[in-house]
């Protein structure tokens, strides 16, 4: 029994940067843009996260300067794909592979370096409860915000002016143009709004859940939180519970290979990205169900005025 609840804490840790950089995704697609940088965005806040969590010891500080190095990575693809028609596959494809070079070489001075001491985040009472207290009660707190922030996304997107806005710029940003909105400029806040979050993932990859920095840490995860998107047809609960069964898939390989299971551990490794291609292959089987979920003007650029 206790090693199920440490099998469950641990899903609940790894699946916990696939839902926040998914949700980030989510936000920018809902807008109409496809961006295929998020692995590079996350190994670039990755580096800048562990730096300023190295210098200053806070993970808030880091989680805020890798939201700051994702949002200006963002901020820069936005500007290149919504002002100046540049194609949107293309120009996602090359912000990963700047992202994984620049990390890398930004990232040399801190190979091997150690983090100070993490702080014990276990909740006083709740923590000591058999089974839940080892499962549920002694996560980072980034654990519980994801929660919540996914809650809040929902609450956003269906239940606010704001959201319905957002969803018409994806919808049709032709007629959310001829309404007034500024499409262009909405579409860019919700692309550095998912930037933000993929910033945020990546830095609680390289200080919580690692914590270290080693070139190319993040690992593909920047690709399966876009197949996230995809396997919850667009919507925040559905981003936390995917992502949570893939964390617990890249758990259990672990847990298996440390029991000793008589498999190669390259196979166990590769069990998360097979996951990943199984419920592609699986949704792919039913067509309409994308069809009915995807924003309609998902990666097709909008001009005013054409």
């Amino acid at each position: 029994m206790n090693e199920f609840a440490l099998l469950l804490a641990a899903t609940l840790s790894a699946g916990t940067p696939l839902a926040i950089a998914g949700l980030g995704l989510l936000v920018n697609e809902r807008a109409g843009v496809l961006n295929l940088g998020a692995e590079g965005m996350m190994l670039i806040a990755a580096v800048a996260g562990f730096a300023v969590a190295f210098h200053t010891g806070s993970d808030w500080l880091a989680f805020a300067a890798g939201a700051a190095a994702g949002a200006l990575a963002a901020a820069v693809f936005g500007v290149l794909v919504i002002w100046l028609g540049t194609n949107q596959y293309a120009t996602g494809l090359a912000l990963s592979l700047f992202g994984a070079g620049f990390s890398a070489f930004a990232g040399i001075g801190y190979v091997g370096k150690k983090l100070a001491e993490r702080p014990n985040h276990a909740i006083p009472g709740l923590a000591d409860l058999p089974f839940l207290g080892t499962a549920l009660f002694r996560q980072h707190p980034m654990v519980y915000v994801v929660i919540a922030a996914v809650a809040l996304a929902a609450w956003i997107l269906y239940r606010t002016r704001a959201g319905l806005v957002l969803r018409a710029v994806g919808e049709s940003p032709e007629s959310a143009h001829a309404l007034g909105y500024p499409v262009r400029r909405i579409r860019l806040a919700a692309v550095m709004v998912g930037g933000a979050l993929c910033g945020v993932s990546g830095a609680y990859l390289s200080v919580v859940y690692a914590p270290l920095w080693v070139e190319g840490m993040v690992a593909g995860r920047g690709w399966i939180a876009l197949a996230l998107t995809t396997f919850a047809t667009w919507r925040p609960a559905r981003v936390l519970l995917g992502a949570y069964l893939f964390g617990g898939v890249t758990m259990l390989q672990l847990q298996l290979q440390g029991q000793g299971v008589q498999i190669a551990s390259q196979l166990m490794s590769m069990l998360p990205y097979l996951a990943t291609i199984v419920v592609l292959v699986l949704i792919s089987r039913n067509p309409t169900w994308i069809r009915v979920n995807l924003p309609a003007s998902l990666g097709k650029p909008f001009h005013p005025g054409h």
